[in-house]
């Protein structure tokens, strides 16, 4: 039997994915209000570093979760090509578009490059950065695009696949990512998996994880604990080498990495079997917010830059308390700019 005609019934509710993909938003702005920590290693007190290096650990799985999310409501549905095309791009390249001149625009004024007054050079340069992307958050976007534009054929695998068909995807993805990367690159062949890399993996495996129905006693607690067994090995393992080699690693922090894969996994069975009581009127606003959640990521280092020229940073007080202090006052402040340009007419295409 196909997995796609098990899955029917699990399609009408969605609002656990809508609350987790606001947790996320604010998951990744809590990890880009802790990251330059990690970066400032010999400059800050060890219990700073180590506060940064806690808060982007637990907040590793939010992008995957963001694509996870994708794939559970994407995939296993039947597509016209250029009809999804022209919906799903058509309404992320202008944002794109926009947000990325206004991040061009705020380097120029931020003095980070100079025009030289020659059109045509000057023409190329924001090309490029159009090409490359003009601020530090936009390569997701790059890679949503990337995603959009496979979905139509990954979709056709997904329905027509078995689940056992699934899992066998999922097991090889899984072990590419393992042998492409530090982890078990000694032992790399001259077998060619690049077929199963990247974040497709990310968009079956939330596909599967949110449509899998699991008769465990206690899973939302099994997974509660995975997650947290998981984000301690993270942090740990970071100061670790960090101490040893005298430098950043990202060898734990990598997002298809197998510890970020199974932090990511863990955080979409929680939140898929947990159940909360909300109020229906609360759970509709939830709903709503949720639809912000792709503008709030386009606006946010602007806020954080924001706060950070007005000495608002992790140093303000305990950094322990300080870091989620500022990323919610950014979530909420970020949230309430998207709130604003979706009432205006001419702005609110350039946040959907």
């Amino acid at each position: 039997m196909k997995f796609s005609e098990t899955v029917e019934a699990n399609r009408g509710n969605i609002s656990w994915m809508n609350n987790l993909r606001l947790i996320a938003i604010l998951a990744v702005v809590a990890l880009h209000t802790a990251s330059p920590l990690l970066f400032a290693y010999n400059s800050v007190s060890v219990s700073d570093w180590i506060a940064g290096d806690l808060y982007n650990a637990l907040t590793r799985f939010a992008v995957p979760v963001f694509v996870m999310i994708t794939g559970a409501l994407l995939l296993g549905r039947e597509y016209d090509l250029f009809v999804f095309l022209r919906k799903r791009l058509g309404r992320l390249i202008l944002p794109f578009l926009f947000w990325s001149l206004v991040y061009i625009t705020y380097r120029y004024y931020n003095e980070e490059f100079v025009f030289t007054g020659k059109i045509w050079t000057d023409v190329r340069f924001v090309l490029h950065q159009l090409k490359t992307g003009s601020y530090y958050h936009m390569w997701y976007i790059y890679q949503l695009i990337g995603l959009y534009l496979f979905i139509p054929v990954l979709s056709k695998f997904v329905r027509n696949a078995t689940e056992k068909e699934l899992l066998y995807f999922l097991a090889v993805w899984f072990f590419a990512m393992l042998f492409s990367r530090p982890y078990l690159s000694s032992l790399e062949t001259a077998v060619d998996l690049h077929n199963f890399s990247g974040y497709i993996g990310y968009m079956v495996l939330g596909y599967y994880v949110s449509n899998k129905k699991v008769r465990l006693y206690g899973i939302e607690l099994i997974a509660a604990l995975l997650f947290i067994c998981l984000a301690t090995i993270i942090a740990a393992g970071t100061y670790y080498r960090q101490v040893k080699f005298h430098e950043l690693s990202t060898y734990f922090y990598e997002p298809l990495g197998p510890f970020v894969i199974l932090l990511s996994a863990s955080a979409l069975i929680k939140a898929k079997n947990t159940v909360v009581k909300i109020a229906q009127p609360i759970q509709v606003f939830l709903d709503n917010a949720s639809k912000s959640t792709l503008g709030i990521y386009f606006c946010h280092p602007l806020v954080l830059n924001f706060f950070e020229l007005n000495r608002i940073t992790y140093a303000a007080f305990n950094s322990i308390v300080s870091i989620p202090t500022i990323a919610l006052a950014c979530f909420l402040i970020s949230w309430l700019l998207i709130w604003v340009m979706r009432k205006i007419p001419l702005l609110k295409y350039l946040v959907e």
